[in-house]
């Protein structure tokens, strides 16, 4: 009798722990097909990648390589299934990819672009010395074909003076094809929300306003809270588990609303914590100062894109219509590379100001808690952690191995964009720049 009843109560607790098991991977579900079906959907509409492709390298792992993808080149849609569950992105010309969520899905595809598409814009980057070039040719060929520094990048180009001087791409990308920027959009956030304030439309160091805010501590939060990582917001930011990050870019139809809806739970401008949520805050903040979608994108291709000669952006958007600013921007390798000499020449281009001034040394000052690794969604060097790069280094960091380095004392900007997926096959940054360095 003894033992049945230790059987009977081993089987209890098995049955427990499998319907446990069963409800948490269910709560992973819209991560496991939503992943998937985003990515693949953006790779293959935007940047023109086979299915194949990404499914052997962006897409190989954890659970997402089990997913079942079909790619529906007609509607230009992508589902991804994985047991009992299913995710579908849809391409918009001129949006890009948005995850499907919620209700109100045929009225959102039917929505249309409300900015025309524009030709391309005359590139003015130059070709730089011969001979720095010569001996940068090393260090791309091993970096972008011989993967010496671990990692897989699509792309590589090096600006010295404002000069490219070093220009790689891997099989099957070139210069005319748009790459993700994963957290490199936060930078180009900083850069709309400097331009903004030039024009006197926000004040960065006022409180924000937001009404959800306004019958508690969070009352007190401001922009440069929110940009300096230092909003006081609960938040968890781990890739790797069914966290606030990745239920925000694969669950909800309004990201910069739910990240407004966390609790405080350190006084703001006191405690640092790295959170894609509060960008997408500021997105929103920044859309909800326009009257319409029309007139801020309009506003953000006239006075930050176009400058930059970035003909036709996709700056992914929401089911609510803002742009992703924490992670889905599109535009070429080249691009980011003129966004970083941006900085690098203090916010302007040639003789034209885009940047209000000090807005650089604002974005490279660090914020208080930090330690000297974080300024205004850009990373800074203050604390060495590419110790062979000059202090002076500040930087634009993707999850995936997408970075733009800015040295101010050695004139010198380095993109490299790819798929370096952590903790696996991290790319030597480090090891990386000091051999540009070294070359030039």
């Amino acid at each position: 009798m003894k033992s049945r009843k230790v059987l009977s109560t081993a089987g209890v607790l098995l049955a427990a722990a499998v319907l446990g098991g069963c409800i948490y991977l269910n709560t992973l579900m819209p991560i496991i097909t939503g992943y998937a079906a985003k990515n693949l959907a953006s790779a293959v509409f935007i940047s023109g990648r086979t299915q194949a492709d990404v499914e052997a390298l962006d897409l190989n792992f954890s659970f997402i390589k089990f997913d079942r993808n079909t790619v529906d080149y007609n509607n230009k849609t992508v589902t991804s299934r994985f047991l009992w569950a299913k995710s579908t992105a849809a391409f918009r010309e001129g949006y890009g990819v948005t995850l499907l969520r919620g209700d109100g899905r045929q009225d959102f595809l039917a929505s249309a672009y409300p900015l025309p598409r524009q030709e391309p814009l005359p590139d003015y980057l130059e070709a730089g010395e011969e001979e720095v070039s010569a001996r940068l040719e090393p260090v791309a060929e091993a970096l972008v074909d011989g993967h010496a520094y671990n990692g897989h990048p699509f792309a590589f180009v090096v600006l010295h003076q404002g000069k490219i001087v070093a220009e790689r791409y891997a099989e099957g990308i070139s210069r005319e094809t748009p790459l993700l920027s994963w957290s490199m959009g936060k930078s180009f956030t900083n850069a709309l929300a400097g331009i903004m304030a030039g024009d006197s439309l926000i004040c960065i160091n006022e409180p924000t306003g937001i009404p959800e805010w306004q019958n508690d501590g969070r009352k007190d939060i401001t922009l440069n809270d929110l940009m300096q990582m230092q909003s006081g917001l609960e938040w968890n930011e781990d890739y790797g588990n069914r966290s606030d990050v990745n239920l925000m870019l694969h669950r909800e139809t309004d990201m910069g609303l739910y990240a407004i809806e966390k609790p405080l739970e350190h006084e703001p401008g006191t405690f640092w914590y790295y959170s894609s949520g509060s960008t997408n805050i500021v997105m929103r903040y920044l859309r909800g100062k326009f009257s319409s979608d029309q007139e801020f994108l309009t506003y953000m291709r006239d006075r930050l894109f176009t400058p930059l000669a970035i003909a036709n952006p996709y700056f992914e958007p929401d089911m609510s219509g803002t742009p992703v600013g924490s992670s889905y921007l599109y535009i070429t390798a080249r691009d980011f590379a003129r966004f970083g000499q941006l900085y690098l020449d203090d916010g302007c281009i040639g003789e034209r100001r885009v940047l209000p001034e000090g807005w650089v040394e604002y974005t490279a000052t660090p914020a208080s808690a930090s330690e000297g690794r974080y300024g205004a969604f850009f990373w800074l060097n203050r604390c060495n952690v590419c110790p062979d790069a000059p202090e002076d280094m500040f930087s634009c960091q993707g999850h995936d191995g997408q970075e733009i380095y800015i040295i101010p004392s050695k004139e010198l900007v380095v993109v490299v964009l790819g798929y370096s997926p952590k903790p696996d096959r991290v790319i030597d940054f480090n090891a990386l720049l000091r051999d540009v360095i070294a070359a030039l």
